[in-house]
Parts: C-alpha cells; sequence; structure tokens
C-alpha cells in the first residue's frame, strides 16, 4: 500500500469519529512511515495518542497487506508512560484504532499493578501492542532471550517526556533505548512532551547527541492555540503586612460560587497537609457537599484514587481537593474549572494545571488564582505574563548517573550477559554519558566483578563473573533475584525519630532537615528549642537548650521552590510595582489588577524602606525584641536563598565572631543575631563574590552529612544495598547504616571512588543548584546595594520574621501574636 492509500484508511476513520486530524498528527503520520524518529511536542487534551497509535497500526498494514485474514504474532511497538494511573486510557485508545481497523493486534500493559499470572503469560506470547513504565521495561531487558522478543519491534513512544527529563528514571529510559536501537531491526523512537524550555535538549537526550537517530529525527509541534484564562481572587479588603497562610481559608466564600457555577473543579494544592484542611474545612462550612466533594493526593490508597478518578470520568463529583497527583496527563473532558490555592512555584506546573480544565482541543482552559497571602499576588501578576509570552522552564537533564548505569550493566548480566566493547559504544552515545571515559568504564567493570578496591576481600560485593569469551554475566541465582526486585528503585526521603538522649521521644522529623545540622546546632520543634547531639541509627538524639534559634524544620511537600524563570517573570512583575507618585499618561506601564489591589502594601513598604528596581538590590535591618533583624531580598526561591544565607552567614562569621540563626522564604532571607552585623564591612570586603563559592559553601553547610544522605540513595540503586524482598523490605535504619558504614570507608580509603564523588556532585548540582547560587551572585554585583536602617518591620519583611513564629506557637496565639504586632505597625 502506499501512503496515501494508508492516509485514506485515517481520514475515514476520523470522519466515523465527526473528527478532523489535526496538522501535527499528520505531519507525525508522515515522518513516521518515512522511517524517521522524532519529538512530538503537544498539550494534554490535544490529540497526541492519536498522532502516534495511528502510524504504527498504519505500517504494520503496509508491511502486512492481508493483516484482516493473517495476523503475525509478536511484539510489534512500546509504549512508555511514567504513571501507571494512565496505561488504561492509553489501552483504549489504542484499542479503539485496532478493532475499528480490524486488524487482529492486541494491546497488553505491563506495569507493577499487573498480576503474576498476566506477566507469565506475557512471557510465552507478549501482546503487538505493550503499554509499560521505564522499571518494567528495565524488567523486560533482565529476562533471557529479550533480543528475540524485542527483534520485530519497529516502534517505541515515550510519553510525558517532559516528566522524565531531569530525573534518574529518564536516565534508565536513555539506557535502555541504547539497546534497543542495537536489537530491534527497523526502529523508530518517538518522544511527547508538553512544552519545556529546551526542547531541543530534550530531543538530544531522547536519541543521542551525536547519533543516526538524532540525524534522522524531527521535532514537531502542535501549534494550538489554547486559550489560557487566569483569574485571580482578589480580597476585598488587602493586609499591608502579609504572612503566609492568613488569606487562605478566609477567601473559602469566594470558592463556592465558582465550585457552584461549573460541573466539576479541581482544587489543586501544593501539599498533602494542605489538601487535607482545605477538604475538611470545605465540608464543615459546607456540608451540603458531603457525597459530591473528594480528596485525591499521593498518600491515599490506590482504590480511592482510581474511584475518584473514575468518578470525575462519570461526572458524579462537584469538586475534588487534590496534589500534583492529578497533575499529569490523565484526560478529564468534564473538568469545567481549576482552582490554584497557592502559588505553584513553577511556569510548567501552572500551565499543566491549567491545562487540566477545557481539557479538549479548541476549549479555554480557565484557572483560578487564589493567593494564600498578599505577597503572592505578585506570582498571580507574574503568571499572568508567563501565560501571555508562553514562557517555560528548562529540564536539567542529569550527567554521569553512574549508580544507574552500575544497575543497568547488572541487569544486562542477569539476563544473556554482555561484551564490554559493545555496550561502551551504545552507552557512550547517550546523552548522560557521553563524556564516560575508559578508566572510568574500567573502574565501573572492575567493581561489578571485584566490588570496589576497598571491598574486594567481601564475597557479596562480586556480583558478575566474566566468562572465557570475554562475556560478563551473573550466574548466582540469589543475585538475579535480589537484582530483579531492586530495579527501578529510586529512594524517597526518610522520616527521623526526634529522642531526648535519656530516650523521650518527641516526634519524627525529615531526614533532609537533620542532614544539614551540625552538633550543637539548635532548632525549634514541637514547641521546644532543642540542641543536636548526634544520629545514632535512625534517631536524632537532642537535649533542651535556652539558646534561641529560627531553625524549623519543614517537609519536603512544603518545599517547593521557585524555579530559576519564576523568579526572574517575578522579579520583573515586581519591578513594575505602582510609583509612588504617577507618572504621566504617556510614560505609564500598563500594571495589572493584582498589582493594584496591592498599592497600600507597596506604600507602607516605602515608608520605612523601598521597592527595589531592577538595577537595586535591598537589605534592611531594624532591632525588635527577638534581636538584630538583617534582610537581603534577591527573589531567587527558597532553595537559593537556603545557600546563600549560610554561604553569607559563614563569611561573615570569619570577619568578625558572631552567631546568627537563619530564616528564608521565596522573596528573601534573615540573619538574625543578638549584635548588629556590620552591613558596610559586608558590603566593603565584597562578601558576595562568587570566587571560593564552592569551598566556602562546603564549610558553611554540613556537606559531608549531606552527600552521606544522597549516597544512600546511591548506593540502593547501584546495588551495593539490598533493600529487601516483596513484604519484607529491610528497615529504613538498617539501610542508613549500611550506606553510611560504605560512606565512611570510601571517605577514608578510596576518596576517588565514582559513587562516593558522585554523592558529592548530586548534593551541589541538584540539590543545592550552585549554578543558580552562581548567577544569582553576579546579579547582585551588578546591582546598586541599597542598604536601608528601619525602625520596625517592613511588609516585605514581615512574612519572614512571622515565619519564624510559627514553630513557637500554637496557631490560635499565632494569630493573635500577630494582630498585635500588626497593630503596632499600623500606627
Amino acid at each position: 500500500m502506499n501512503r496515501n492509500q494508508l492516509f485514506n484508511i485515517a481520514q475515514d476513520w476520523f470522519d466515523q469519529q465527526d473528527w478532523k486530524p489535526f496538522a501535527f498528527q499528520k505531519e507525525s503520520w508522515t515522518a513516521f512511515l518515512q522511517g524517521r524518529h522524532g519529538l512530538l511536542n503537544a498539550p494534554t487534551g490535544s490529540g497526541k495518542t492519536y498522532a502516534l497509535w495511528f502510524p504504527i497500526v498504519l505500517n504494520y498494514i503496509k508491511n502486512n497487506p492481508d493483516y484482516k485474514n493473517k495476523h503475525k504474532k509478536g511484539l510489534k511497538a512500546i509504549w512508555i508512560t511514567p504513571l501507571r494511573a494512565l496505561s488504561q486510557e492509553i489501552k483504549q485508545s489504542a484499542e479503539r484504532i485496532t478493532q475499528d481497523l480490524e486488524t487482529q493486534m492486541t494491546v497488553g500493559i505491563r506495569t507493577g499493578d499487573t498480576s503474576t499470572k498476566d506477566r507469565a503469560r506475557q512471557k510465552t506470547s507478549m501482546p503487538d501492542l505493550l503499554i509499560t513504565t521505564p522499571e518494567s521495561l528495565q524488567l523486560l531487558l533482565s529476562s533471557k532471550g529479550y533480543d528475540k522478543m524485542f527483534k520485530d519491534c519497529s516502534a517505541i513512544v515515550v510519553d510525558e517526556w517532559h516528566e522524565l527529563l531531569g530525573t534518574k528514571r529518564g536516565v534508565q529510559m536513555e539506557l535502555a533505548l541504547s539497546r534497543l536501537k542495537t536489537t530491534c531491526n527497523d526502529l523508530r523512537i518517538w518522544g511527547i512532551s508538553a512544552t519545556i524550555g529546551n526542547l531541543e535538549q530534550a530531543r538530544q537526550v531522547l536519541l543521542g547527541p551525536e547519533t543516526e537517530a538524532y540525524q534522522n529525527s524531527v521535532l514537531i509541534k502542535a501549534k494550538l492555540n489554547k486559550k489560557i484564562t487566569v483569574k485571580s481572587i482578589i480580597p476585598k479588603e488587602m493586609e499591608t503586612f502579609p504572612w503566609r497562610g492568613h488569606l487562605g481559608l478566609r477567601l473559602l466564600e469566594d470558592v463556592v460560587p465558582i465550585i457552584n457555577n461549573s460541573k466539576t473543579t479541581l482544587l489543586f494544592t501544593n501539599t498533602r497537609s494542605q489538601c487535607e484542611i482545605w477538604f475538611q474545612k470545605i465540608l464543615e462550612k459546607y456540608p451540603e457537599y458531603a457525597g459530591e466533594l473528594a480528596m485525591h493526593h499521593g498518600s491515599v490508597n490506590k482504590e480511592t484514587r482510581l474511584w475518584v478518578e473514575q468518578a470525575i470520568h462519570n461526572e458524579s463529583l462537584k469538586a475534588v481537593v487534590c496534589t500534583s497527583s492529578l497533575d499529569l496527563g490523565v484526560d478529564f473532558a468534564p473538568v469545567e474549572t481549576v482552582v490554584q490555592i497557592g502559588g505553584p512555584k513553577g511556569v510548567a506546573r501552572f500551565l499543566q494545571r491549567a491545562g487540566r480544565s477545557g481539557h479538549q482541543p479548541g476549549k479555554e482552559s480557565v484557572i483560578h488564582f487564589l493567593p494564600t497571602h498578599a505577597m503572592e499576588l505578585i506570582e498571580a501578576s507574574a503568571m499572568q505574563q508567563a501565560v501571555k509570552n508562553a514562557a517555560v522552564e528548562d529540564r536539567i537533564p542529569y550527567l554521569n548517573s553512574f549508580d544507574v548505569l552500575l544497575q543497568y550493566l547488572t541487569t544486562l548480566a542477569v539476563s544473556d550477559g554482555f561484551y564490554p566493547e559493545e555496550i561502551y559504544k551504545e552507552i557512550k552515545q547517550t546523552f548522560c554519558y557521553q563524556a564516560v571515559t575508559e578508566d572510568q568504564w574500567q573502574w565501573l567493570l572492575n567493581f561489578l566483578v571485584m566490588g570496589s578496591q576497598s571491598l574486594k576481600t567481601y564475597d557479596e560485593y562480586q556480583k558478575v563473573e566474566v566468562e572465557q569469551d570475554g562475556r560478563f554475566k551473573v550466574n548466582n541465582r540469589g543475585i538475579a533475584m535480589r537484582h530483579r526486585f531492586q530495579i527501578g528503585t529510586i529512594v524517597g526521603d526518610a522520616s527521623i525519630a526526634v529522642r531526648y538522649q535519656k530516650g523521650g521521644y518527641i516526634g519524627t522529623i525529615e531526614e533532609y532537615f537533620i542532614s544539614k545540622l551540625a552538633p550543637g546546632d539548635v532548632f525549634t520543634f514541637a514547641g521546644r528549642n532543642l540542641e543536636f547531639i548526634r544520629i545514632k541509627g535512625m534517631q536524632a538524639h537532642v537535649r533542651n537548650s535556652n539558646k534561641r534559634t529560627s531553625k524549623v524544620p519543614s517537609w519536603m511537600g512544603g518545599r517547593l521552590s521557585f524555579s530559576a524563570q519564576m523568579s526572574e517573570l517575578l522579579r520583573q512583575e515586581l519591578y513594575k510595582a505602582p510609583p509612588p507618585s504617577p507618572l504621566p499618561k504617556g510614560e505609564r506601564e500598563p500594571i495589572s489588577n493584582e498589582l493594584k489591589a496591592l498599592a497600600p502594601m507597596f506604600t507602607k513598604q516605602r515608608e520605612e524602606s523601598i521597592v527595589p528596581k531592577p538595577d537595586e538590590f535591598l537589605i534592611e535591618t531594624f532591632k525588635t525584641r527577638d534581636g538584630y533583624h538583617h534582610i537581603f531580598y534577591p527573589f531567587e526561591g527558597r532553595g537559593v536563598h537556603e545557600a546563600m544565607s549560610s554561604l553569607l552567614a559563614y563569611r561573615i562569621s570569619i570577619l568578625t565572631p558572631i552567631t546568627c540563626s537563619l530564616a528564608y522564604n521565596d522573596y528573601g532571607f534573615e540573619l538574625l543575631s543578638d549584635k548588629p552585623i556590620d552591613i558596610q564591612a559586608v558590603l566593603d570586603n565584597d562578601l558576595f563574590t562568587t570566587e571560593y563559592m564552592l569551598s566556602d559553601l562546603q564549610k558553611s553547610l554540613n556537606s559531608n552529612e549531606m552527600a552521606r544522605r544522597k549516597f544512600r540513595d546511591i548506593a540502593v540503586i547501584s546495588g551495593m544495598v539490598f533493600t529487601g524482598y516483596p513484604d519484607k523490605g529491610i528497615k529504613m535504619k538498617h539501610l542508613q547504616s549500611s550506606s553510611q558504614l560504605l560512606f565512611d570507608v570510601f571517605k577514608d580509603f578510596e576518596p576517588d571512588n565514582l559513587l562516593y564523588q558522585q554523592a558529592f556532585t548530586e548534593t551541589f548540582e541538584h540539590q543545592l543548584e550552585e549554578g543558580r547560587l552562581r548567577m544569582a551572585l553576579e546579579r547582585i554585583a551588578s546591582q546598586n546595594i541599597i542598604w536601608k536602617q528601619c525602625t520596625k518591620p517592613t511588609p516585605f519583611s514581615f512574612p519572614i520574621i512571622t515565619d519564624r513564629l510559627r514553630e513557637k506557637l500554637s496557631s490560635e496565639k499565632l494569630t493573635d501574636r500577630i494582630k498585635r504586632m500588626t497593630k503596632i505597625l499600623m500606627k
């Protein structure tokens, strides 16, 4: 059959559905049938599934003209989805085509939820079209004779590629694709991605930077001008002194009409705790919603989540309060309206959520923005600009993830074994491992066979044998079984119990917070000031302390930090703040309603201080009964502020012996001390310099401890530490102690160990965003630094100093205290 005949088959099918194929769908069909690879950039709900299932089926028809009578069994295409929840829906789309075109093709799913019986059946007879996850694909590569299973596979589609890019699951995908390019006879690789800033790089990572596949590939963009409308819920009365969390629930009354006026509304919150609170408060106030209101987040059990998803499909729910668990591609055509509670911290996340409403081609998406404090209205205004300019973040891909590579090499050794020279050529063509040297490769091979230099006397680290013909192979069944259980373990964060040295239990805190404390540091938790003594097993030992502090634990969910792009947009909006006296008409820049609503706050800010302009960097100092406050405003997001505040505090302590406690939010950070810091000396000594930044940062933060935490994940992924059999998981504390032992051995005896070094690289590049910190310091160096010596707190500083009180006081007392403070400041 020629291409026109094939296109006619597709066109007839679209006509039967009363649909019209989009230009991007036809473009994808053409490129695919020409044998090309590609990346398709299309928003959710635009028909991207049909853009690629169709050419896969048409290609089969082309190669098997008698397809209605004769069926050639075997795997023909693999569709990779990052979320199991999406697989049913993708399967329905595929079956619709295969059945309507009478092809006899079968469609199957293989994920962690697939029963053992179904898996065994698939082993003897693979479906023609398989829908699976990155982890399950790795498991298939660990089965004997996988090359026969894959040899006739003509297509691999990686859905939601933007979600995998910049994660270790994405690296797993790069490695699997590098193997399948060699194994399959005639393979086309396609990715589907929502909009990200670095689409071209995303295509390189998917196909390999200088490969034949990349040379013979296309980037297809769906030019669907989806209209997105952002409507901010602006409070009738604006507080002049904003603080976190005071607005949200007060605006509940404004949310109810939105829910009543639409069929189904999704209310997105940023954290699970926020999700629970909103769900309860709506039901308390409006009991009539019982049965029509549901909740959906990652800690809710699977059955309930599936029930909620189905109920949205059936239009039997009025509203769902949810977290990012409903962000991704689940197709909810009936959702009319989306409400975002609090700043989403990133443009891509906001647009993704907006796209959940009006989730059909040509429909308008409406998203209501509900601020949880006044400053977030600046974020809302920035979002309006982002939507207007279609501005989206980059996703930064990983480089040299040796832990994932070791896991992959073991996978190949477990199945049919591998020859190093063949695999080295393949991995060198991936983006992640393009710079791996011969020496590093040799080190990795030695590691598989002997364990590392300092572990070679221990048998348990010697997993792979080298056979006579040079093939690397795992022959021990126990090792193979343990490895299969561990494939795809990308580790989450653990909680640590906090106890007094004498044994009294206080509560649990996320390990990430504890990892940054040095012995002697004081932090506030459960209403007490506690001095950190040490970590023993999975417990943090503490004692009561009279020292003042502002270190307050935060939980991972509450730690969404601004993306680089979001910070940039926020600063641009802030610089447009209405000036104290209106400019002549021709010189006025149009400003948003959100910024107009904040006029009283800007006026109050200017009484004591300034609202910085593009070339200005603001520092404020004032004294309260808590001590001397020194506040800096980089507007770079809390991730960067966390590192910058530590760095600055360390550099000041070298100038003058002084202890300060740190606090930070997305807008700025504070150093609080019991005597004033000489800000002039800070400026004269150029303490914002990028020189020696890395070594100062290592000294200012407990970087050894942070790297040790990172190392646990690396030890698990690389297979040095076993996480246990299903239903018999090894306790987190055992994992921790095994990986800590290894970390200490490498630190003392083998500091050039690649996995040990990787722990430090990941700490600085991914956790502390060293690159962004450097750029922020360079920007500050080019600005005029304006130091305002204030007599009292300003509206900008208020959210930072009140956050400090949050852990010390119950929420009622906190509200009373803040009301009193505001009253004094307003006089």
